[in-house]
């Protein structure tokens, strides 16, 4: 099957998306890098830290990021990393919708140093004041059903859900808890954030039936950061196609492939 043919396409606060990976621009060897590797991967979505572009002044990155955006026709997102209140994460997400006019918001609010697992109930707090002054908030939450569905009910229209915690790279932790969201959530955009270190766990999400994958590290420390981001781009296919056709299902003994019985049947 061509590759193209994979693609699935899909839409994210009513915007029609064809590549279901979202890449983060932190972290990469080289600005050259990192656009070689946004080229390769194909992702239409890029977050960046406000609080890291602030505090490290942002010489033309996000404008450079903006530019790759129109050509591709892609999203910039934004996001509130570092944020350690609802307070705080509100004031943030107002600066970023003034300084990149966009009312999508990636909101994060950390209540654990250790693990950087979000506050649920900070995140709902802002989550709740964000959505009602217009922004399409893309929150990054743990994969608590209860805690998902309570920052739906506050307006959010997608959820983020981590695998594992930020840049370990451990893969789905607990793909049950991820496979019960998709049950209980039908039709709520899916996108697992955080904690995923290889191709294999992107494809592992998207067959689950999530819709994407959003990633940083695993991409921009690897050895070869632009092979590493045309791989996850062709996992998020793969995967989606996979789920898309129907997983057989998991037999607990063996099972002939080659039919033993019946009548045959001709070839050519």
């Amino acid at each position: 099957m061509p590759v193209d043919t994979l693609d699935s396409p899909w839409t994210v606060y009513g915007v029609p998306l064809r590549s279901r990976l979202l890449l983060g621009t932190a972290g990469y060897p080289s600005p050259e890098v990192l656009a070689r590797a946004l080229a390769a991967s194909g992702a239409q979505v890029l977050t960046v830290g406000l609080k890291r572009t602030l505090a490290g002044g942002d010489n033309g990155f996000v404008a450079g990021l903006r530019a790759h955006l129109r050509e591709h026709g892609g999203h910039l997102l934004p996001n509130t990393a570092g944020c350690r209140s609802a307070r705080e994460a509100i004031a943030l997400a107002r600066m970023a919708r003034e300084l990149y006019d966009t009312a999508w918001i990636k909101l994060e609010v950390v209540g654990d140093e250790h693990t950087l697992q979000p506050d649920p109930w900070e995140l709902v707090q802002a989550a709740e004041v964000l959505a009602r002054e217009g922004f399409q908030v893309f929150p990054y939450c743990t994969d608590d059903l209860v805690g998902c569905q309570r920052l739906l009910d506050v307006g959010c229209q997608v959820l983020m859900p981590w695998a594992a915690p930020i840049g370990s790279g451990q893969g789905l932790l607990n793909p049950f808890a991820l496979r019960t969201l998709r049950a209980r959530l039908p039709g709520v955009p899916l996108i697992v954030d955080a904690g995923l270190g290889a191709p294999s766990h992107a494809v592992q999400a998207l067959e689950l039936g999530l819709d994407g994958v959003l990633l940083n590290s695993a991409v921009a420390q690897a050895d070869d950061p632009v092979r590493m981001a045309a791989a996850f781009g062709a996992a998020v296919r793969a995967g989606r196609a996979g789920f898309e056709a129907g997983l057989m299902a998991p037999q607990p003994m063996a099972v002939a492939s080659t039919p033993v019985g019946g009548r045959p049947f001709l070839i050519g």
